[in-house]
């Protein structure tokens, strides 16, 4: 079943950024504040954002192709120097001296998170930046096979309410699926998606009406997305409850619960749920297989501590022992 999700190309567009860990030990509190002292030991840089959802496709076997604008500045080619000791191309960078490149340092402590800093700017792209972003999603269809576009929102201003219309408009004249993770600030931008995957809390702060868990409300949310976005199907993640999938079939959609897991860290999860659910379109997979893979794979990456992608053998393993049709 993996091996299907194996040489497909697909396009990713969205909000890139570096997930920074800077690691130390505490072993006093501070004279000058009542705050740890973390003396420092190593510092590592890890692709972030919609550059995860890259790692992930190219973790099972696939083509990834990075879209996306980042900082002219030291950050931004520390970002663009990460894709290719990562296997990615680095053909879909757009550089803007208008911006900087988002960085989410974590400070780590004993093995433990501190804090945070973020270094972003969230501002919509202008004019020039979005014309160049345009050219460069053109001129990576024209070249490769592209099976699947995944929209990938951080609302950090790269998908703008102009820019996704026109590169649905561009996937639909070529007969391409648009399979979207979005964010609140754009939520209802994507008219005429095919895959539109929220999580449980952006549809919750997104319909006009309360959303449980449950069956019956989830699919009433899935058939308000449906005629306000003219989508095709609706995924709605449930963190540890699994995930509810609707694809239009007779008797509606379903709930696929995930399995127990011991969670360390849920971030990154939803990128490769994406992945994963984006991978089987392309292949032509049933829903069902679809729903299982991906909830497989978001529950795999949570075991691990920060960002992660899939492990490809773990979740043919997994796979096999749960839920092979």
């Amino acid at each position: 079943m993996i091996a299907k999700l194996e040489n497909k190309y697909i396009l990713i567009v969205g909000d890139v950024m570096i997930d920074r860990y800077l690691r130390g030990q505490v072993s006093r509190i501070s004279p000058e504040a009542p705050v740890p002292v973390v003396r420092y030991q190593s510092i590592e840089d890890r692709l972030g954002g919609a550059a995860n959802v890259a790692l992930n496709i190219h973790a099972l076997g696939s083509i990834p192709l990075l879209c996306s604008v980042v900082g002219s500045d030291e950050d931004g080619r520390a970002l663009a120097s990460l894709l290719p000791k990562s296997g990615l191309l680095d053909k879909g960078l757009v550089y803007s001296s208008e911006r900087v490149t988002t960085v989410k340092t974590r400070i780590l402590g004993n093995h433990q998170q501190m804090l945070r800093i973020d270094q972003e700017d969230d501002f919509d792209l202008n004019w020039q930046e979005e014309t160049a972003l345009l050219e460069r999603i053109n001129e990576l269809l024209d070249a490769f096979p592209v099976a699947v576009v995944v929209l990938q929102d951080y609302n950090k201003g790269v998908l703008t309410a102009s820019l996704i219309p026109q590169v649905i408009e561009i996937c639909q004249k070529r007969q391409i699926p648009v399979a979207v993770d979005p964010k609140k600030k754009n939520f209802f931008a994507y008219k005429g998606a095919f895959f539109f995957k929220p999580n449980l809390k952006e549809i919750r702060d997104s319909a006009p009406f309360p959303v449980k868990p449950e069956l019956n409300s989830l699919q009433q949310a899935s058939d308000f997305l449906r005629s306000e976005l003219e989508n095709t199907w609706t995924m709605i993640t449930l963190s540890e409850q699994g995930l509810f999938l609707d694809t239009q079939a007779e008797g509606g959609g379903q709930i696929f619960p995930t399995i127990p897991r011991n969670i360390a860290d849920v971030s990154g999860a939803g990128d490769t749920v994406i992945s994963v659910a984006a991978l089987g379109i392309a292949a032509g997979l049933s829903p069902a297989e679809i729903a299982c893979l991906s909830n497989l794979a978001g529950g795999q990456v949570c075991e691990v501590p920060g960002v992660v992608p899939v492990n490809k053998s773990l979740l043919t393993a997994e796979w096999e022992a749960t839920c092979a049709f």
